[in-house]
Formats: C-alpha cells, sequence, structure tokens
C-alpha cells in the first residue's frame, strides 16, 4: 500500500491570510503603553516596525490579502503535505487515524518562512535596510536571514547563548545567507551589555534577546525589528497552514477530531488551528490542544496578565498567559519553547475554552520523536516532538476505547540541526526537569 500524501497544487495556495481577532468571542484586549499604561497607538510601535505591518497587527479584517511577491516566494515550497503516519499507526495497533501537516520542506526547515518571508516583504516596502531580530532554537533566525535574503536586506540575529552553544549549526546556516548573528546576552548593546555584567554566565533567554533586538532597532535609523512569533501579524500569516490543511482534509472527506501543535510563543500552532476556530465556534466538535514544556509551563501554570514582552521592559504590554517578562527558563533542549509568555491571540482563545493545553516532559518527548523517526522517517525537532508526544498519547487513547479519531498535528520542522540533543539524549544525558512552583511565583509576583 502506498503511502497517503495529500497534495495540493501551487494554484491552491492561499490567497489571504485569515484574522482570528475578527472572529474571538471578547474583543482582544489593546496594548499598553510601557510607561503610562493607557493602549498603546501604532505610532508608539513605529520605532520599531514598519507601518505597513502595524496596520495588520491592529486589524480587525477577517481576510487579508497576500501580496503577489510574497506568493512567488511562497511558491518554493507550498503548499506542504499533508501525510498519513500509516507506519507509526500500525507500530502503536490503534484504530486512529494520524495526519501531520510537513513544514519542514520550507529551505530553512520549518515553518518560520511563512511570516519571514511577509516580514522581509513588508519592510522592503516600507524601505528598511536592516532587521534585527531574536532567535530561541534558530529556526526563526535562519528563515528570517534566508527571507531578507531573497529581498535584499541586511539582518542581524540575537540568538539565545545556550542554544547558540548547543547548536552551532544554526550560526552556520544564518551566515550562509550573509546575516550576522551573536549569542544573547551580547556585548552589542547596553541591555546585553548590564546583564553580562551581573551575570557572565548568564544562558540567555527570548525575553532578553528579544530587548536586544529592539534596543538595536531603536538606536538605527535605517533598521526595523521582526518578531518571528506571539504577535497578531505572525500568527495570521501563518494561517496559510491550516488553511492548506482543511483543503486537504476536504479532498479525502475527512475532518479531524482532535488539532495538535507545540506551542512556545504560539505562531506554528495558532497558524495550524485558527482557520478551524470558527468550524468551532459554529458548533463542530472538534479538540484543539497546544503543547509547551513542562520545563517553561506558559499556558499552564502562567497566568493572563498584562506583561511586557521583553525581560528589559521596554515593549508594549500584552494581555497573555505569561510566567513573567524575568523567568529565567532552564537550558531545555526544545529552545525554541523557552518564551515567557503566549501569543494574545491564544490566550484569548484558551480563556474563551476554544483551546486547551497540555505540559509534556523532554524526555518522553524525545522517545516519541525517536518514534517518529524510525516509523515515519523523519526526525522531528525537539519542539516538534512535543506535538509528536501528544499525538501519540491520543492515538494510544483511541486504542483503549476503540475509537477512530482523525488526529492531525504541525510538524514544525525538522530535527537534522539538533542531532546533538539527540545524541545526549540517548546517551542518557538528558532529564526531566518541573520548573519549581515558587520560583513562578517570584516571577509572576514583578508583573507590572
Amino acid at each position: 500500500m502506498r503511502k497517503q500524501r495529500i497534495l495540493l497544487s501551487p494554484e491552491d495556495i492561499p490567497q489571504k491570510w485569515y484574522n482570528i481577532a475578527a472572529d474571538l468571542p471578547t474583543p482582544l484586549p489593546p496594548p499598553l503603553h510601557p510607561a503610562t499604561r493607557e493602549p498603546a497607538g501604532p505610532e508608539l510601535l513605529s520605532v520599531i516596525f514598519p507601518m505597513n505591518l502595524l496596520e495588520q497587527e491592529m486589524s480587525q479584517e477577517r481576510w487579508i490579502d497576500i501580496p503577489e511577491p510574497v506568493l512567488d516566494e511562497l511558491s518554493n515550497w507550498r503548499p506542504s503535505p499533508l501525510i498519513r503516519a500509516d507506519q507509526l499507526e500500525k507500530y502503536l495497533d490503534t484504530p486512529a487515524k494520524i495526519f501531520y501537516k510537513n513544514e519542514s520542506v520550507s529551505p530553512a526547515g520549518s515553518h518560520k518562512p511563512n511570516t519571514a518571508i511577509a516580514q522581509a516583504y513588508y519592510n522592503k516596502v516600507a524601505g528598511t535596510k536592516r532587521i534585527a531580530t531574536e532567535t530561541g532554537a534558530g529556526q526563526w533566525g535562519s528563515a528570517l536571514s534566508y527571507a531578507t535574503q531573497r529581498f535584499g536586506i541586511e539582518c542581524t540575529v540575537y540568538m539565545v547563548k545556550v542554544s547558540y552553544e548547543q547548536k552551532p549549526y544554526r550560526k552556520f546556516m544564518v551566515n550562509s545567507w550573509g546575516a550576522t548573528i551573536y549569542p544573547s546576552p551580547s556585548d552589542q548593546t547596553n541591555t546585553g551589555r548590564a546583564i553580562l555584567e551581573k551575570d557572565p554566565d548568564c544562558p540567555g533567554s527570548l525575553g532578553i534577546a528579544i530587548s536586544e533586538a529592539c534596543e538595536d532597532a531603536a538606536t538605527h535609523d535605517d533598521t526595523k525589528y521582526s518578531l518571528g512569533s506571539v504577535l497578531n501579524h505572525v500568527c495570521l500569516q501563518q494561517t496559510i497552514i491550516g488553511q492548506e490543511t482543511k483543503k486537504q482534509f476536504e479532498m479525502v472527506g475527512l475532518y479531524p477530531d482532535i488539532l495538535i501543535g507545540c506551542a512556545g510563543g504560539g505562531s506554528n500552532f495558532a497558524g495550524f488551528c485558527f482557520p478551524f476556530i470558527p468550524d468551532k465556534l459554529g458548533g463542530k466538535d472538534i479538540k484543539i490542544i497546544g503543547v509547551e514544556p513542562a520545563a517553561c509551563p506558559t499556558m499552564t501554570r502562567g497566568k493572563y496578565a498584562y506583561d511586557f514582552g521583553d525581560t528589559a521592559m521596554t515593549t508594549p504590554l500584552l494581555k497573555m498567559h505569561t510566567l513573567g517578562h524575568d523567568f529565567m527558563p532552564p537550558g531545555i533542549h526544545a529552545g525554541g519553547l523557552r518564551y515567557h509568555g503566549m501569543a494574545p491571540t491564544i490566550s484569548a482563545c484558551i480563556d474563551a475554552g476554544l483551546i486547551e493545553a497540555i505540559n509534556v516532559h523532554q524526555v518522553s518527548c524525545f522517545e516519541a520523536g525517536l518514534l517518529f523517526a524510525k516509523t515515519e522517517g523523519i526526525i522531528p525537532a525537539p519542539e516538534t516532538c512535543h506535538a509528536v508526544r501528544v499525538a501519540i498519547d491520543e492515538a494510544l487513547k483511541c486504542k483503549e476505547t476503540g475509537e477512530s479519531k482523525v488526529i492531525a498535528m504541525n510538524f514544525s520542522g525538522h530535527g537534522h540541526f539538533d542531532m546533538a540533543s539527540y545524541g545526549r539524549f540517548m546517551e542518557g544525558g538528558i532529564e526531566d526537569y518541573e520548573y519549581p512552583d515558587e520560583l513562578i511565583q517570584q516571577s509572576l509576583a514583578k508583573l507590572p
């Protein structure tokens, strides 16, 4: 029996992005000015973002046209395939049908170029000469380096130091596309220098890297900042994933009972599940699960409150599930899931009961990743392993109940640059870590 691969043609790439802000049960709480705590307009953010992206960030329009130059670039690898994980099903001996949307087929090996291409294009149109950004595991830094190279813009990347040291080949990948990369905290910014003075061995965090990138953008007239997750315009630019997935299931006469995605800042998960939310609001019985690390449990143990997006407290305040802006996550190998906050749109969906969240430990995630590699042949990124873990768990529940549910997960990226982490796991060098409640409470006590 041949592998079931559900393929779309290049003409089937969605022509519009879906904006969930138009369909939320209650309006999304506005960002607040970091000093006055009053609602912040686009003028405040225009120091670091181009106005054309801020228009998307603030938009309440349900559908936003995708510019033709962006579609042209996306067509280099999109539409991505939806694949039946039949060998995994066979191994698990489950009646469930498991599908994965393979976003690892992009040039950078993950879902990240979907928004990187869009952001690079809008910055080019706005006259930006250089973009500064942060990256955790390096997937976003790689993707933006690729995208800025496509549109002739310079790029500077601040990569969380612990991941920079764990994943050296990400650095070379970023350099291959012509970008500059620094381990964060770095000696390139006032923020980085101040942190290093207090703690020369600081492992870094996404909050710190964001502070450095924002400072870089704010202090250079020709530079803007780009974020790879969390913000509204980033999440909506990823919704081509879910829109394609819906078309692909329609082609084979199926509809998913369960949707699963890993979630750090939330972009791949949002892009995968948001196009299905209107169906759920309309009464469709569908379970949507966001999966995060037990070591950085933003959705499951964080507080839904206004907080800064960065450690230096320079960004506007966003209403989101947060562990606190100075939360310092441990150096787990799923570096892309080590952010203290969750996308405001995802947080609002959780608050409305449209999405549920689960946290899992990294040892069981690596076990799931290796099982997926041995059955399906593709090695998942450590972040993606979180979705794989819960997809397997849901399939095993179906084995117990005898239900043949349709389970769909977003395969957000491959693990080809994470083999040092897999090697450490296979040698017994990775342990589970559950963040102590007292430390979470200490961090939450500092919420503004």
